[in-house]
Order: C-alpha cells, then structure tokens, then sequence
C-alpha cells in the first residue's frame, strides 16, 4: 500500500474552507496512518514470538507479512481502533478554523 501525497492545490490558498475533498484527503490519511500503525503493532506481535515452528522459511514469513498487511488495511478499514476517526476529530478541527480565518482575511 503506498500513501500518496495529497495535493494541497487550492485549499487553503483560495480561501475555500471545509472542502468535501479536503476532507476525504485527511480522511484517507488518517486511515492510512491507522493501517501503517496497525502493521507495525503486528510485526511487534509476531516478533515476540516465543516458539519458531518446524515449518517456517521465509516464503511462510512473506506470506505471513502480506496477510498481517491485508489484516490491518481491513482493520484501519473498519476504524477498529478508532485512530482515523481521532485524528479527523483533531486535524479536522485545526484545519477547519485554520482554513476559515485564512478565507476571511482575504
């Protein structure tokens, strides 16, 4: 999964505040944030593994990594955690007013 940039062409600059696609934008960061930290909490898990089984080689541990990726992008998906949705409460929040008092002063 690869997280792309978001553009920031015409957001803030032209005083348009509260813009559903700035909004689907920190939207899908968020719940790429989500995922990203789901992945790393897994890998955690799995690293503390206390016993290595007779079958494991390392096509058993790639597979197993795309499956613990696919778990999370699922999870973060779901807002399981409720991380994305944090965030979008928190930068949701600090743009909105950001974004409106820069549309004001222009």
């Amino acid at each position: 999964m690869q997280i792309g940039a978001t553009s920031t062409t015409g957001t803030a600059a032209s005083g348009t505040a509260g813009r559903p696609q700035d909004k689907a934008a920190l939207g899908k960061a968020a719940q790429q944030f989500e995922a990203i930290f789901l992945r790393q909490m897994m890998g955690a898990m799995r690293s503390a593994s206390l016993a290595e089984g007779i079958d494991e080689s390392s096509a058993t541990d790639q597979f197993r990594d795309m499956a613990d990726a696919r778990t999370a992008d699922s999870m973060a998906t779901k807002g399981t955690l409720g991380i994305a949705e944090m965030l979008m409460h928190q930068f949701g929040a600090r743009a909105g007013t950001s974004m409106s008092a820069a549309g004001k002063s222009e």
